[in-house]
């Protein structure tokens, strides 16, 4: 019976595939197919224990079941692995299986196989997710709504602005993956304290060709773990993409909410069900699920950074929790990207309420613009400030018009016409360079991928 939500609730095939018990033993029989081979080419084990070990490294002679009955006897699952792989093999090539290796030099190799596996997912969900963000800046650039700091109403953007800048910060986090990944994706066969004495002379090309045959970079230097500052990094990239998930689904849920309405999830009145006692709510549950679950991914840097001080050489306390986090961490990543990805695809625009909102104040955002344009006409700025906050405060006051305010001074009379003061109230007119700054980020874009 399934626990975990992962089995049955959240999680994609795809990377759900990478971290099951099959496919991590097969990459854990690759890394001794791995070592056989580096060792008969350097002449360390015979070139037909080699071959014999590589063939049948695979899960189909080395099975789940069989490996789990071993190291119900042996409480070791490396130990139990080697075992299970020399058993079926023919002759005496079984007597070659893991010589000169330690537990880890397998597990830190093969993860770092998972790793490139899960990366390469994930990065393409991130390029997918980046260029939908592209477009909609592309196709909204010109589309006025009602900036927003403090939770006020502050000034006019575009709602290409928005999906511009998420688009850079998920660049950002792509850049970061790729770097993270050089460090991350690494080989390792460096025996019980990273010395590869076992191995004697020869020791150091083992290492090395092990990495190459792999298709990894051989880690410069480990003790008997490649350094969990590695995967800390690895963890925090996740967590930090997460948050710019979180981000999105936060702007998205406040965007929809009922006062505001400009934006939302795409609701299917036919079959969706909002709510099981509210028949009229059309709830934003994709956004939600996906700030929810960028929690658990960020949970993890704590651990991830816990992982790193190990006693002398090495401990074993970082092996069970990554057992728990490193999985959990990709498939939940990978899950949230795919609904974040799914949200901006299927995301619906009110044109209409994104035109109302715009002007609910009655004028009082184009306040800044009074300032700016008596200041331009010969007015000391700190007045022409003093001047528009005062007809801010009469105009919020009196529940009337900034217009009607402005029109009364005769202060600013002086210095602006009827014409140009009307003109100035026109909020779609005061976006600045705000569409040139999107089709910067649109023209930057085409070096990214």
């Amino acid at each position: 019976m399934a626990i975990h939500p992962i089995e049955f609730r959240y999680g994609t095939p795809e990377m759900r595939s990478i971290w099951e018990l099959e496919n991590k033993l097969q990459r854990m029989l690759d890394v001794e197919a791995a070592l056989a081979e580096a060792e008969a080419e350097l002449n360390l084990i015979p070139k037909e224990a080699a071959v014999e070990i590589k063939n049948k490294a695979s899960t189909k002679y080395v099975t789940v079941e069989r490996v789990a009955e071993i190291e119900r006897q042996t409480n070791h699952d490396i130990a139990s692995i080697v075992k299970a792989l020399a058993e079926v093999c023919n002759g005496d090539a079984g007597e070659y299986v893991h010589f000169g290796a330690t537990s880890n030099d397998i597990i830190d190799t093969s993860q770092s196989l998972l790793f490139r596996e899960s990366i390469a997912i994930l990065r393409n969900k991130m390029v997918n997710l980046t260029k939908i963000l592209l477009k909609l800046a592309d196709e909204h650039k010109n589309t006025v709504a009602i900036g927003r700091t403090h939770g006020q109403h502050a000034l006019p953007i575009t709602y290409g602005m928005k999906f511009a800048l998420w688009a850079d910060e998920v660049h950002r986090q792509i850049e970061r993956l790729d770097a993270c990944k050089n460090r991350l994706c690494v080989g390792m066969m460096t025996g019980a304290v990273g010395t590869i004495a076992a191995l004697g002379e020869e020791g150091l090309e083992v290492h090395k060709k092990v990495s190459r045959i792999l298709g990894l970079q051989s880690v410069l230097i480990s003790n008997q773990v490649v350094q969990r500052d590695n995967h800390a990094e690895f963890i925090m990239d996740l967590a930090n993409t997460a948050s710019t998930l979180d981000k999105i689904g936060l702007e998205i849920r406040n965007l929809q909410r009922t006062e505001i309405n400009e934006i939302g999830e795409k609701f299917d009145p036919e079959k969706q069900v909002g709510s099981s006692t509210m028949p009229h709510k059309m709830n934003p549950i994709t956004a939600e699920r996906i700030c929810g679950i960028s929690r658990v991914v960020r949970a993890y840097v704590t651990p991830a950074l816990e992982n790193n001080p190990l006693w002398h050489e090495r401990d074993l306390t970082n092996s069970s929790c990554e057992r728990i986090i490193l999985p959990e961490a990709c498939i939940l990543m990978d899950y949230i990207l795919t609904l974040t990805i799914k949200l901006l695809k299927n995301l619906t625009f009110y044109p209409e309420n994104i035109e109302k909102n715009l002007n609910v104040t009655n004028g009082l955002i184009m306040a800044e613009r009074f300032m700016a344009e008596l200041t331009r006409k010969g007015m000391g700025r700190q007045t022409a400030y003093a001047i528009s906050r005062e007809c801010s405060i009469e105009a919020n006051e009196k529940n009337t018009g900034l217009l009607d305010v402005v029109l009364s001074k005769d202060e600013i009379k002086q210095y602006l016409s009827e014409e140009e003061i009307r003109e100035i109230m026109d909020p779609h007119t005061y976006i600045g360079s705000s569409v040139s700054i999107v089709n910067n980020v649109l023209e930057e874009s085409k070096k990214w991928f």
